[in-house]
């Protein structure tokens, strides 16, 4: 077997480059696919194993909680150990979880389930692309990203429609077992091609301790928030237990503030990070277009098979006309970005996508697909194209290329905990409770303000994007 060439001199077209750019594309692929092909199967598994709203929400979350709260560390670990050796453990951890989740016989096994995998894909998933920083001479980086960025976003397009065959074909239990006929070539391809690369200071220095106690309190702040929003539905906004959720979620994030701030360069979240206005500005802007994401997908897929009659296929392929447009598009919107700068293409993709989401606010029982629902599908699709490649170039250039491994890191963890709060507050804010999933009325009334709100984060992000990203091509100052 040849000898992987070293870090940093991978060209795009090589055998190796070509290898390294499948496994980083594979692995990202199955973590973003099960992001969301879950909610295609929401109904049928909700039927399956007696949940409530709230079983549904923790499957969607559990997943996301570890993925956000642990992401982190998982990129701080390829940092500091070698990158491709945690991505092959996030990558196997993954596949091992998937099968667990597709044997679930409760919600409750299922929901344990998805934890496990979500922490399998917070190795997994900042490896993916920080091996692309690293591993790609600086002329063949942009490329590799934009490919990357583009066909990992098919992937998560793809989810519902390749979740939705497989449920009306087989079962739901399925969209996890796809899993591992992928991991094999990411396996077989990361041993064979992927260089090693770490972060060299930390070697050097032997500094090897993990920011544990952070990733602890990090999580903890999610799960308290995250928890309350859920829960209050039932319990009452006032409940002892709603209540008590919260103040944790509270302590826990102001407590792990300081204690990466007490850490400095040895945290976990090195807080050097965020002396670069951009990246600060950037990952801010993530939380509210991936909690629009977020929130779509999760009403999206469930309406269209409870209220307008559609199977679980056509649920999926609804979606369709997004997988084509981020497969075609991205790229292109990666070169744009090169040339004119972010900050253009993150002001007007947020306001397209939102105008999707009104005009799909308007989807009723018997509605047609070309007429209704294609043109808010088509809309969200441009918008999101825009803003994919753009947004993950500009995160990485906002950073020194040593912390390649925890600004990706970060930047995963601000989408997913977008995602996380908006699956966790946007039923509670339109209403939806207990099993009102599988009541038509009560399903419509949610799923139409679920949109409203969406679509206000987006603008929301394009007034941040707007504000607060200077104009013009440039590559940004390492700190």
């Amino acid at each position: 077997m040849a000898e992987s060439p070293p870090a940093a001199a991978l060209r795009t077209g090589t055998a190796a480059g070509r290898g390294t750019l499948l496994a980083a594309i594979l692995a990202s692929g199955m973590v973003f696919l099960d992001s969301t092909v879950v909610n295609v199967a929401l109904p049928h598994l909700g039927a399956d194993l007696g949940a409530t709203v709230a079983g549904l929400q923790w499957t969607v979350n559990g997943y996301l909680l570890m993925l956000a709260a642990f992401v982190l560390l998982g990129g701080a670990l390829g940092d500091r150990f070698g990158r491709r050796r945690v991505f092959l453990i996030g990558v196997v951890w993954f596949s091992a979880a998937s099968v667990l989740c597709g044997l679930a016989q409760s919600v409750e096994w299922l929901i344990a389930a998805r934890f496990l995998q979500g922490a399998g894909g917070a190795l997994l998933t900042p490896g993916s692309l920080a091996v692309l920083q690293a591993s790609f001479h600086p002329d063949d980086r942009g490329r590799a990203i934009g490919t990357w960025s583009g066909l990992s976003g098919v992937s998560t397009a793809l989810g519902p429609f390749l979740g939705g065959w497989l449920i009306d074909v087989l079962s739901w239990r399925w969209i996890f077992f796809i899993n591992l006929p992928l991991a094999v070539p990411v396996v077989l391809a990361a041993l064979r091609w992927v260089p090693e690369s770490r972060d060299e200071d930390a070697a050097r220095t032997g500094r090897r301790r993990f920011d544990i106690l952070g990733a602890l309190l990090g999580a903890l702040g999610l799960a308290g928030v995250t928890y309350a929003l859920i829960d209050a539905p039932q319990r009452g906004a006032a409940s002892p237990v709603v209540l008590t959720a919260v103040l944790v979620g509270v302590v826990a994030a102001v407590f792990f503030v300081l204690v990466e701030r007490r850490r400095g360069t040895g945290a976990m979240l090195p807080p050097v990070l965020f002396h670069s206005r951009l990246f600060s500005v950037l990952n801010v802007f993530t939380v509210l277009v991936y909690a629009a994401l977020g929130g779509f997908s999760f009403f999206l897929a469930v309406y269209l098979q409870n209220v307008v009659g559609y199977s679980a296929l056509l649920a999926g392929l609804a979606t369709v006309p997004m997988t084509v447009l981020l497969l075609v598009g991205s790229p292109r919107a990666g070169a744009l970005s090169a040339r004119i700068g972010p900050r253009l293409p993150l002001t007007v993709g947020p306001v397209v996508a939102a105008a999707g989401l009104v005009l799909l606010h308007r989807v009723s029982p018997g509605a047609s697909y070309w007429f209704d629902v294609l043109p808010g599908v088509a809309l969200f699709g441009i918008g999101l194209t825009l803003v994919v490649a753009p947004l993950t170039a500009s995160v990485l250039a906002a950073v020194a290329d040593r912390f390649a491994g925890v600004a990706s890191g970060f930047n995963n963890a601000a989408s997913r905990a977008g995602s996380l709060l908006a699956v966790a507050a946007l039923p509670l804010l339109v209403g939806l409770t207990g099993e009102g999933y599988a009541q038509p009325a009560a399903l419509t009334t949610a799923y139409r303000g679920a949109m409203y709100w969406c679509a206000g984060l987006l603008v929301a992000g394009a007034l941040l994007a707007a504000l607060g990203v200077r104009k013009g091509p440039f590559l940004y100052q390492k700190r």
